[in-house]
């Protein structure tokens, strides 16, 4: 398939050229200062590896965490060794992201080597998408590849100004990430179902109409879930419930009817009688919800119908958990329909940070078809927005003869 961006099948040669790398390293780390999950470093291997192996000087480019400035908890450092460590091979840092510091790490960089720059929000330009402060990254390389795709609908400088500056590529990441969603909006194989789970409606409401217009079926869980029985008439004690999307959900209902897909809902709930991981619980219809009781997962039977219903699916796009999953009491639900999910004869596409969580706590990952690594980029790409990123990349200006 032609893309409208180039990628790195059409890169020139870099060999002892430097070439700045947008990548997405924004890992989690625990209070000891250790990675608890290194994804997103993982999944930017064959890029980085391909540029190393050309000769490339590969300058590496993130952002992580909110910073509001310079903040020694937020450092790349812990990602640049993580990276070296992956790599089998040194991997340098710089403890700053612009300035004579940097320039001075640039100059020493040899071909085929690794230099990894500080945490790019620690500059306010980068947020702001500043032209001046993505001019000044842009002066340390001559060609620019973007692998960020969980970055890519952010109008930040680093995504959106330096392709205009360099000319830029979409690193193996990105572009695999572009293709498969794109077959998700334009040629799914049929039947393609999409599985919907989180606390709000109101949060994707836009994905929640795009997707009713393209698929065959939709299952509704998690959070929103109890919002959507209340627009069916269910009393759900002391559930949340997004009271002000009520009607939103109502509407969503009678746009699938009128679609004549069918939505499936909880029809036995887990509820409990606190908000707390320890909370006595049991199973409920909707209709039998008590006062006090708050729903927190979808129960067994809700589990079955989905599972069933899915072995005829040969696509399923799956975002959102079905409860708390972060208990173990009311985990059970997201974690059977993930490994339900990995034993399909369907492309399984699950993207959104809870449900990779989901999906790895559920030790299928690597059964699925497509794990995206974007959250936000997964979502308003599916909904039909514009990615900036993207965008930038469609017009960034080609090398000079």
């Amino acid at each position: 398939m032609d893309k409208a961006y180039r990628t790195l099948d059409q890169l020139p040669p870099v060999d002892n050229r430097p070439v700045l790398l947008r990548v997405d390293f924004n890992v989690p780390v625990d209070e000891a200062g250790r990675i608890t999950d290194d994804t997103r470093i993982q999944a930017a291997l064959p890029t980085i590896r391909e540029l190393r192996d050309k000769g490339a000087k590969v300058i590496v480019m993130s952002h992580r965490g909110r910073p509001k400035g310079p903040d020694p908890a937020l450092s790349l450092r812990v990602a640049a060794d993580r990276l070296g460590e992956l790599l089998g091979t040194p991997v340098a840092f710089v403890a700053a992201v612009v300035g004579p510091q940097v320039g001075e790490a640039v100059r020493q960089l040899e071909p085929g080597h690794v230099l990894v720059l500080e945490n790019l929000r620690f500059e306010p330009g980068e947020k702001s998408g500043d032209r001046a402060f993505a001019e000044q990254l842009a002066s340390y390389g001559e060609i620019y590849v973007n692998d960020a795709f969980g970055a890519v609908h952010r109008p930040d400088a680093s995504v959106s100004q330096l392709p205009a500056l360099l000319p830029g590529y979409a690193g193996r990441l990105l572009a695999r990430e572009v293709e498969v969603l794109e077959e998700l909006l334009g040629h799914p194989t049929r039947p393609y179902w999409a599985i919907v789970g989180g606390s709000k409606v109101s949060d994707k409401v836009r994905l929640l109409g795009r997707l009713i217009d393209q698929v065959d079926g939709l299952v509704i869980g998690g959070g929103m879930a109890n919002t959507f029985l209340v627009a069916q008439g269910y009393q759900l004690g002391a559930s949340k419930v997004e009271q002000e999307a009520v009607e939103l959900a109502h509407q969503l209902l009678k746009q699938a009817e009128a679609r004549q897909v069918p939505v499936i809902l909880p029809r036995d709930l887990v509820v409990a009688t606190g908000f707390r991981p320890d909370a006595p619980h049991r199973i409920a219809s909707p209709d039998a919800v008590l006062a006090e009781e708050m729903a927190l997962d979808v129960g067994p039977q809700t589990v079955a119908d989905v599972l069933q219903t899915l072995k005829s699916a040969r696509t399923v796009f799956w975002n959102g958990p079905m409860g708390v999953f972060e208990w173990e009491a009311f985990s059970q639900g997201t974690l059977a329909v993930a490994q339900g999910l990995a034993e399909l004869d369907a492309t399984v596409v699950v993207g959104g940070g809870d449900s990779v969580a989901a999906v790895t706590k559920a030790g299928v990952k690597d059964r699925l078809t497509h794990i995206s690594t974007g959250g936000g980029a997964t979502l308003e790409l599916l909904e039909g927005k514009q990615l900036p990123g993207l965008e930038a990349l469609k017009t960034s200006r080609h090398e000079r003869g």
